[in-house]
């Protein structure tokens, strides 16, 4: 499934790649570094087969991907993501993939989180599958999808969270502590993003 263009009021439903990217990461951060232009560095992935994948689609696939998610973060985001721990790394992949793509951010914001605030500290398929339900009255693009597809989504989703660390294999939601210097950062956007992460509203105070 290649990537969907965002058009106003319709989710771009093309999260098919199932994890956050890491290691593609970390090969296309010090290109932007020294290219400072991400079509630049989508074109030198796909050129010189950087992310070394087996066909030259799934190296178009990757590298946009990859490109549009890190596109998403700030030059002070960027600079974390090359240089801070592995937990800061793995939150702003998760972060970049909350602002990417909307469907997962509201999931994030409205189900993740709010279950976590309520002391519902479990999260299921099935909580995504009501999630879904529920915006299809709003988004015709969604009962376009086929069943094969809509299970992918949910599966690539729930892999990004456990990846993340904010969901255990088992399916129960870690709360997240967020660095100060990561949280001083999210906060500076308006809402602010620690609204994508399990943690308690006194961390937007930071």
């Amino acid at each position: 499934m290649g990537v969907v263009v965002t058009v106003e009021g319709r989710y771009s439903l093309s999260f098919t790649s199932g994890d956050l990217l890491q290691n593609e990461a970390n090969i296309a951060v010090p290109l932007f570094v020294s290219e400072g232009d991400w079509k630049l560095v989508r074109a030198k992935l796909e050129e010189e087969n950087l992310l070394q994948t087996r066909t030259l689609a799934s190296s178009k696939r990757r590298s946009r991907e990859i490109t549009e998610r890190l596109a998403m973060l700030s030059e002070e985001e960027l600079e974390l993501l090359a240089s801070g721990t592995s937990a800061e790394r793995v939150h702003l992949l998760w972060v970049a993939a909350c602002r990417r793509y909307q469907l997962i951010g509201e999931f994030a914001e409205e189900v993740l989180r709010e279950r976590f605030l309520t002391m519902a500290n479990t999260l299921e398929y099935a909580d995504f599958d009501t999630f879904l339900r529920g915006k299809a009255l709003w988004h015709t693009e969604i009962d376009e999808l086929t069943e094969l597809t809509m299970r992918k989504l949910r599966s690539n989703l729930f892999r990004m969270m456990v990846e993340s660390g904010l969901l255990s294999d088992k399916g129960r939601i870690s709360p997240t502590l967020l660095s100060n210097r990561l949280a001083i950062l999210l906060g500076e956007r308006r809402p602010s993003d620690v609204r994508f992460f399990p943690a308690r509203p006194m961390a937007e105070s930071w």
